[in-house]
């Protein structure tokens, strides 16, 4: 399956720089949205009901879309490596 992974982040936010970090040690394509700069992306968090970052959300065909608020290793794991 194909699942698209996005990353909704800002430039000091320490969470979110371990998230892509991870994502690259994996081998995991992502999509990354520095919330400081795009207006639109910043909304749209608001909007997802997330009270911070990092926010991850990975969606798919045949799936229901995930969103992780923080840095879980574990159930990245078990969502993009299984």
């Amino acid at each position: 399956m194909n699942k698209k992974v996005e990353i909704f982040t800002t430039p000091v936010c320490h969470y979110c720089n371990l998230a892509k970090d991870w994502f690259t040690k994996n081998g995991i394509e992502y999509e990354a949205y520095d919330v400081t700069k795009d207006m639109v992306k910043r909304q749209e968090l608001v909007d997802l009901g997330a009270m911070g970052v990092p926010l991850i959300r990975i969606s798919g065909e045949g799936m229901q879309t995930e969103l992780i608020n923080g840095f879980e290793e574990e159930k990245l794991s078990h969502l993009l490596l299984a």
